[in-house]
């Protein structure tokens, strides 16, 4: 079976939603030479490492760290690994869990999950939740890892305050290098100061470095989201060998080779052009929820931008919509095939499961349920993604699907690093830094003169 991911554009094209909603071919061969020219500037900026997430996974070095790192506090027996971290120090760890460990994970005994420890990612600061983990997560058990590029991060920071707190007080200072591990800015080569290396120095604590020119939102496959999934006993190997093969075939300018320039061009025409000006991602599998979730966060933040580059006042981007197939057939479907016709819709597949769950003979007194009977909840899955694509088509709504031939780390490294190259296309694009996030920080600057902090 071909290990690689596919990704079928046929009913966005203007042949099956017509002109005014799809694209032509002719409206793709003209965006073609520009994809070529813009292409080329990519690939000189990955030469002169202006941006790094595109060889996180070649770094063997880091990731020897973080497995022998991960191999040594495994042995430690911890129950609960926590992470502390929003935005892209969160979303990716969460992708990554529930696209590849068993569901209900945390609810099994620790046997039943080879020993490795409970996940909980603190991505939020409401109090309830944070008291609550604070209970069931007990210090003598856990081990945080704390995520912030600035350690200036006033969430996380906040939550790392509390942990502290709590470690000194029922295990002394001495125990914080225990339980404990942070990620964070390297350190010196110009590298601006974190505010969690003194802590780190002060307590003696195991200290992952992100690159500089990796953001949050692309640090997936960095110790972000690497070292998580060590302690995990998640396939790195995979995961790696995945990013191999999707950066092989987007290493060509064509959009008949290149499967995240193809995608980027698509939903850039579709918006400026066809006036989708909502892109939903929809997959058809409960274990990429998350990756949806991350998707959102990583399409919103790289292309939301008022200004282009040249300083144009312009209010670029589409609103990424998470769904999940079939569970928001009842409840979006509704709303995108009859309200405003302004989405592009992404449906992930899964084509083959890796079990198989039969429906029995049962409820034998009602012969409305014999189309069910004998058959299995794969085959009813795949009949409701199928009959959800031919209702949009009907309806004229461009849709793009993406094919997973299985759920595994080799599949999901190439969905992950298919749409970081796709956005940073897509970035392109729009003419639009792809790379930075002015308009959150804005927001963070009020928050902190809120609470009486300066700077």
């Amino acid at each position: 079976m071909d290990l690689n991911i596919t990704v079928d554009i046929s009913r966005a094209k203007s042949s099956a939603v017509g002109s005014e909603h799809g694209v032509s071919p002719q409206e793709l061969k003209d965006l073609a030479p520009r994809v070529e020219q813009l292409h080329e500037t990519l690939v000189d900026e990955r030469k002169r490492q202006v941006y790094g997430f595109y060889d996180l996974y070649k770094d063997d070095a880091t990731f020897q760290d973080v497995q022998a790192t991960a191999t040594g506090f495994l042995e430690a027996g911890y129950d609960n690994l926590v992470i502390l971290g929003i935005g892209g120090s969160a979303l990716g760890t969460r992708a990554l869990a529930s696209a590849l460990l068993p569901p209900f994970h945390n609810f099994v005994s620790g046997r039943s999950r080879r020993n490795y420890p409970r996940l909980f990612v603190m991505d939020n600061i409401d109090p309830i939740t944070f008291r609550q983990m604070l209970k069931v997560c007990p210090p003598k058990k856990t081990l945080f890892n704390v995520i912030s590029k600035s350690g200036s991060t006033a969430e996380t920071m906040a939550q790392l305050m509390i942990v502290v707190e709590q470690i000194e007080r029922k295990l002394g200072a001495q125990a914080m290098k225990d339980h404990v591990v942070v990620t964070t800015n390297p350190r010196g080569d110009g590298a601006p100061p974190s505010h969690l290396h003194p802590v780190a120095d002060h307590y003696g604590l195991k200290e992952f470095a992100v690159p500089l020119n990796v953001g949050g939102r692309f640090s997936v496959f960095s110790p972000v989201g690497m070292f998580p999934a060590a302690m995990l006993g998640l396939d790195l190997i995979g995961l790696r060998e995945g990013c191999a093969v999707m950066d092989g075939r987007c290493g060509v300018a064509s959009l008949d080779e290149n499967p995240a320039y193809l995608r980027a061009a698509f939903q850039y025409l579709a918006d400026v052009a066809k006036g989708k000006t909502v892109s939903v991602f929809m997959p058809y599998a409960d274990g990429l929820a998350h990756t949806a979730d991350w998707y959102c966060q990583l399409w919103a933040e790289s292309l939301g931008k008022r200004y282009d580059l040249d300083g144009k006042e312009i209010e670029a981007g589409q609103t990424p919509v998470r769904a999940l197939g079939a569970t928001d057939q009842h409840s979006q479907i509704q709303l995108y095939r009859e309200g405003p016709n302004n989405k592009l819709i992404n449906v992930v597949e899964v084509k083959r499961f890796d079990r198989t769950l039969r429906i029995p003979d049962t409820l034998p007194g009602i012969d409305a349920l014999d189309y069910l009977r004998g058959k299995s909840m794969n085959k009813l899955l795949q009949a409701e993604l199928k009959g959800t694509m031919d209702a949009l088509k009907v309806s004229q709504r461009p849709v793009i699907r993406i094919q997973l031939p299985r759920l595994t780390a080799h599949a999901l490294g190439q969905l992950l690093y298919m749409l970081e190259v796709e956005t940073a296309m897509a970035g392109r694009l729009y003419n639009v830094n792809a790379f930075d996030q002015p308009g959150v920080e804005e927001g963070k600057t009020i928050a902190r003169d809120l609470m009486g902090g300066r700077g």
